[in-house]
């Protein structure tokens, strides 16, 4: 289903037009309201009871768990993908000689512990070379074999679009033994996805791009293989009756159930975590579903008329419906991105592709006012 213009949910002032949501997301009015609201609770700490430590906390856990169709027991609140990305590696097993597989200019975020990792367990990280037909899906399957340890990829790559089919590469690591872990930071929320039919061993993200909130919080799945791992830190929260606070000097070896032993030291802020809940709400309302076709078509729009003008773009079939990355060639300025924003036209440079993404507050005239200020930055649109 189309949802249409959604803008009066959001704060985003006429006279920009921001597509640029793979960046940092605009708050969601209702978000922004919440966040307000919640703030000041830290000024009346005597209204703050034990439950409220806990309360939110689950209240956010089982709508991340519906949005990824699992359970919420898989679910532990963290602080960003590294942390949850820090998690993995300090629990998934790598033999020597062994390979990590990650993609060519995949972010840092999910490459700099898998090399620590590489080295310290003397294995070997894999890099899969950009495809030039933009198909990720083979180019990764094609890589995994038998001494692959770790496959460690995103749903799509954060610097165009490009997508990877999950569903797929998920068997693949799993028939070679070696374990998915999936950095969703720029897909989850704008595009579907299904735990139980990737089933990947870890998979994270965090809330402040298309999960439409906050920074600083963010969530990770963990496979039911992994959920009596070893945390990262070791808080009084994790543990098994830290609801009472009267007992909290009787230490507890064992841990809440499941994912939670995860958990981020602090976890139950009471500021962040009602923000993220309410951005998660209003997703699960308007369906991810819904959400990934309405963006869709304003990034069809894009690459329609990309193509008009002789611009490479990547192909409907080739990435995901919520973001696109352009190719302008060694024509187009060094500063582009800076130009654009000038002109109240918002959109991120990464690698050699103009990123463009979109989301429920853009409408058809934000995609015309893009190539409108493109156009005039164009050295074949300049008058001789």
């Amino acid at each position: 289903m189309n949802l249409g213009d959604q803008s009066d949910l959001f704060e985003v002032p006429d006279d920009v037009a921001y597509l640029n949501c793979a960046y940092m997301s605009p708050q969601l009015r209702s978000v922004r309201e919440i966040g307000e609201a919640a703030v000041g609770r830290k000024s009346r700490p005597w209204e703050i009871t034990p439950d409220d430590f806990f309360e939110g906390a689950e209240e956010l856990r089982a709508r991340f768990a519906r949005l990824v169709g699992g359970d919420a027991d898989g679910v532990a609140i963290i602080p960003s993908v590294s942390y949850g990305i820090a998690i993995a590696a300090a629990n998934l097993p790598v033999r020597e000689g062994q390979e990590i597989l990650v993609l060519q200019d995949q972010f840092s975020s999910n490459v700099y512990a898998w090399r620590e990792l590489a080295a310290r367990r003397r294995a070997k990280l894999v890099t899969v070379a950009r495809p030039e037909d933009h198909d990720w899906t083979r180019a990764v399957q094609e890589k995994i074999g038998r001494e692959t340890a770790i496959v460690a990829v995103p749903n799509c790559h954060w610097t165009d679009g490009s997508l990877l089919d999950l569903a797929r590469i998920g068997p693949a690591a799993r028939e070679a033994g070696a374990a998915l872990v999936v950095d969703a930071i720029q897909s989850l929320g704008a595009h579907p996805f299904d735990v139980g039919e990737v089933r990947p061993d870890f998979l994270v993200a965090s809330s402040y791009k298309w999960l439409l909130g906050p920074y600083s919080i963010g969530f990770a799945y963990v496979g039911e293989g992994y959920r009596e791992g070893e945390p990262l830190e070791h808080n009084w929260i994790n543990r098994r009756g830290s609801e009472d606070f009267s007992r909290l000097v009787n230490y507890e070896d064992a841990f809440h159930p499941g994912a939670r032993r995860y958990d981020v030291g602090e976890r139950s802020n009471f500021a962040l975590l009602p923000m993220a809940a309410e951005a998660l709400r209003q997703i699960l309302e308007w369906g991810v579903e819904s959400i990934s076709e309405t963006i869709g078509a304003l990034t069809d729009s894009i690459e329609e008329k990309a193509k008009e003008r002789g611009m490479e773009a990547i192909p409907k079939e080739r990435r995901v419906r919520h973001m696109i990355g352009l190719k302008l060639g060694t024509e187009a300025p060094s500063d582009l991105a800076a130009r654009l924003a000038a002109q109240n036209v918002f959109v991120s440079v990464r690698g050699e592709s103009v990123r463009v993404s979109p989301h429920l507050y853009n409408t058809e005239a934000d995609t015309e006012r893009l190539f409108l200020t493109l156009d005039a930055t164009r050295p074949s649109s300049r008058a001789v």
